[in-house]
C-alpha cells in the first residue's frame, strides 16, 4: 500500500504548530482591530499573558490532533482536533473572550468614580443667545442683577464665571453657577428664587433681549483644579467635547496624567462633564493672557514626554468637539 504523506505547506512538528497559529491569529486578529477601528479592543485583549494562554491551549489540542492523525494516517482538521479534546466547553469560553469584552462588574455609577465625592459640587453653565441689538443692555442688566445673588449667603450657591463669547458663537453669553451640597442646593436656591422680586422682574426683561437659550448640570473631575476667582486680565477658553456614549470613563483615565502637563502656566482653570443636558459632554476650562500666551502654551505642551501619546487615543473617542474664546463680564469672579 503505498504510504500517504502530509503536504508540505501543513507544520510537521509541534514547534511549527505554535509558530503557525501565533502568526494566524496575530495577522487575523491585526486585521480585523483595524478594520473596525477598535484600537482599544486589541489594546486590552492582545497582551503576552494572552498570546501566552492562547499557545499553551492550542498546543495541548494540537498534540492531540497530530496523535491522532499519525495512528489513523490521515489529516485531521484543527476543528475536529479541537472539539475531540476533553476542554472543549473551556476552550470555547476563551475563544470568544476574544471577541466579547467584559461587562466591568463595579456597580458605581460612572460619575462616582470620576468626581470628588466628598464635596459633592453641582454646576449648572448657560448659554444665552442675545439678540444683537440688545447685547449690551443684557450686560448691564446682568452686571446689576447676579453679583447680589452671589454676595447673599441666604443662597447656597456661587457665580463661578460669567463672560460673551469673542470668537465662536457671537452675540451669546455664558454664565457658570456652582452649588455647593449637590442638587439640594440647587433646589433649595431655584425655589427661593422664585419668590425674589427683583430675579422674577431681571427674568422678565432678560427674555425680552433672547434669541434663545439652554443650560446643562455638570460634575467636576476629581483631578482639575475647582474653579476660584482670578485677576485679570484674562481670556478663557471653553472647549467642548461630545464624546462617544461609554467612553467617559477612559476619557477620565486619560486626563488625569493629561492634566499635569497644562499646569505650567496656571492655565486650567476647570474641567466638567454633564449630568443633565447634552450627555457624554466634556467642558475644559482655560485662562489665558491673551491669544499669543493661547498659542505658546498649547504648543509647549508637545515638548512633553507623554502628550501627544494622550492627544492620540482620546481623539477617537470624540464625536464632536467646539472652542469659544470668551471675555469676562465686570461682575464675573473669574477675570
Amino acid at each position: 500500500m503505498e504510504k500517504k504523506t502530509m503536504p508540505s505547506w501543513i507544520p510537521h512538528s509541534t514547534g511549527q504548530y505554535k509558530s503557525f497559529i501565533c502568526w494566524y491569529f496575530t495577522t487575523t486578529w491585526w486585521m480585523l482591530c483595524r478594520i473596525t477601528g477598535e484600537r482599544v479592543l486589541y489594546r486590552e485583549c492582545y497582551q503576552w499573558k494572552m498570546a501566552t494562554r492562547v499557545l499553551q491551549r492550542f498546543g495541548n489540542g494540537l498534540n492531540q490532533a497530530k496523535n491522532t492523525a499519525q495512528s489513523r494516517g490521515q489529516i485531521v482538521l484543527l476543528s475536529r482536533g479541537l472539539s475531540a479534546s476533553n476542554h472543549r466547553n473551556r476552550e470555547d469560553s476563551w475563544f470568544k473572550s476574544l471577541f466579547v469584552r467584559k461587562v466591568d462588574p463595579r456597580k458605581d455609577a460612572h460619575s462616582h468614580l470620576l468626581t470628588k465625592n466628598e464635596e459633592s459640587n453641582l454646576y449648572k453653565i448657560q448659554f444665552h443667545n442675545v439678540k444683537p441689538e440688545c447685547l449690551d443692555a443684557y450686560n448691564q442688566l446682568c452686571e446689576e442683577t447676579l453679583p447680589s445673588i452671589h454676595n447673599d449667603k441666604y443662597y447656597p450657591c456661587e457665580l463661578v464665571g460669567t463672560w460673551n463669547t469673542w470668537y465662536g458663537e457671537q452675540d451669546q453669553a455664558v454664565h457658570m453657577w456652582r452649588y455647593r451640597g449637590g442638587y439640594p442646593a440647587l433646589t433649595e436656591v431655584m425655589s427661593k428664587l422664585r419668590q425674589n422680586e427683583e430675579f422674577m422682574k431681571y427674568r422678565e426683561e432678560r427674555g425680552k433681549m433672547l434669541l434663545s437659550r439652554r443650560n446643562q448640570l455638570l460634575l467636576e473631575f476629581s483631578f482639575w483644579n475647582e474653579p476660584i476667582p482670578r485677576p485679570g486680565p484674562n481670556i478663557y477658553e471653553l472647549r467642548s467635547y461630545q464624546l462617544r456614549p461609554g467612553t467617559m470613563i477612559e476619557w477620565g483615565n486619560y486626563w488625569a496624567r493629561a492634566i499635569g502637563y497644562r499646569q505650567h502656566n496656571s492655565e486650567a482653570v476647570g474641567g466638567f462633564f454633564s449630568q443633565i443636558g447634552n450627555l457624554y459632554m466634556v467642558h475644559h476650562l482655560w485662562a489665558y493672557k491673551d491669544l499669543e500666551a493661547r498659542e505658546a502654551t498649547r504648543n509647549a505642551a508637545w515638548q512633553h514626554e507623554g502628550w501627544d501619546e494622550v492627544v492620540y487615543y482620546t481623539v477617537p473617542l470624540i464625536q464632536h468637539m467646539d472652542s469659544r474664546i470668551m471675555i469676562p463680564m465686570k461682575a464675573s469672579p473669574l477675570q
